[in-house]
């Protein structure tokens, strides 16, 4: 039977603040509005994160300078520590959950400190076993992406987690690509991670538009995050492969919708369709009159609609019973009539 339980839906800012304060407070308060239950930063030191040799991937090149290495993209992008108290602050304020994914330890230390209750991992340090060590050792429970992972690297990463403390992590399958082609998503994927694991499993949807993370509700998933934008055309490498506030609100919408649709798994009649069954089922009928003392026999019954009589799944138990009360042709049989 499926747990009934509310998904929880991430807006990814990520950058998309753009390296400004405003830019990000602003983006909490759609994200709250839109519907969102957490809205998720990156914390990273630019200089920990990319060397200067570092390229930028194809998508980030569509979008940035091309004369702009990633280490200088990141550092326009880069959000101290008393920006992240603040937006942190203004998060409580707002009513929304403050996540962020940090891509260095000192950053982790920093969430740390900051009181998160949850870390999330990035895709890209699903393999950066010093790392993951580090961030197990804060015993904060992790969601972590499994974006460009084989079942066996995200084997080891749970592995490497588990040796250090035993700690609640979700796994969130992931295409690494902006946008992800519908066609290698695989969400399937995200079935066999929880088969193979055991642990609650979720979707971080790089797709254009918001079939896929609906898909994923209705297959299970615990945790949705898409990457979420106050404007598609502002600069910046993420904001093209993100959903501005009106469509974040339509997936969240969509997605409740499909919560409640899935219900228990018990089959069973719906309330709703009750008042129904009388009219959509049928009963059986007598295909002419019938005198009281007369045995029924085959040739005397059909089977139509209303379905309030005797259930044609009967028939064979009314054949050589006696008729007490006359039946009319056409008329529904019903056991009180019979002997």
């Amino acid at each position: 039977m499926r747990d009934l339980r509310k998904t929880l839906i991430i807006a990814e800012a990520g950058v998309n603040h753009n390296g400004s304060p405003d830019l990000a407070r602003r983006l909490v308060d759609a994200a709250k509005k839109a519907g969102a239950d957490a809205v998720k930063f990156q914390t990273f030191q630019a200089e920990k994160l990319a060397s200067r040799t570092a390229g930028k991937a194809a998508y980030q090149k569509k979008q940035t300078p091309p004369r702009e290495s990633q280490l200088e993209m990141l550092r326009a992008l880069e959000l101290d520590a008393e920006a992240h108290r603040k937006l942190l602050s203004h998060c409580r304020k707002a009513g929304i959950t403050f996540l962020s994914s940090p891509f260095d330890e000192e950053s982790a230390n920093l969430l740390e400190c900051l009181g998160v209750s949850l870390l999330k991992i990035p895709s890209g340090e699903i393999t950066n076993l010093p790392f993951l060590r580090h961030v197990a050792g804060k015993k904060i429970p992790l969601i972590l992406s499994t974006g460009m992972a084989t079942l066996g690297e995200v084997e080891e990463a749970l592995e490497t987690i588990s040796s250090i403390a035993p700690i609640g992590v979700t796994l969130l399958h992931c295409v690494t690509e902006y946008p992800a082609p519908y066609e290698q998503v695989n969400l399937l994927a995200m079935e066999t991670l929880r088969k193979a694991f055991r642990v609650p499993v979720g979707y971080s949807d790089h797709t254009p538009g918001i079939e896929v993370p609906i898909a994923a509700v209705a297959l299970g998933a615990e945790v949705i995050e898409k990457h979420f934008t106050l404007d598609k055309n502002l600069p910046g490498p993420d904001h093209k492969a993100s959903l501005d506030p009106e469509e974040f609100m339509q997936m969240v919408s969509a997605i409740r919708r499909v919560e409640s649709a899935l219900g228990d798994g018990i089959k069973r009649p719906a309330e709703c369709e009750r008042k129904n069954m009388t009219i959509a089922r049928k009963s059986l009928v007598a295909l002419r009159d019938i005198r009281p003392g007369e045995r029924l026999t085959g040739d005397m019954v059909t089977i139509k609609r209303p379905g309030d009589g005797i259930s044609p799944r009967d028939l064979e138990k009314i054949l050589g019973l006696q008729v007490v009360i006359a039946v009319g042709a056409d008329e529904v049989l019903t056991w009180d009539k019979l002997k």
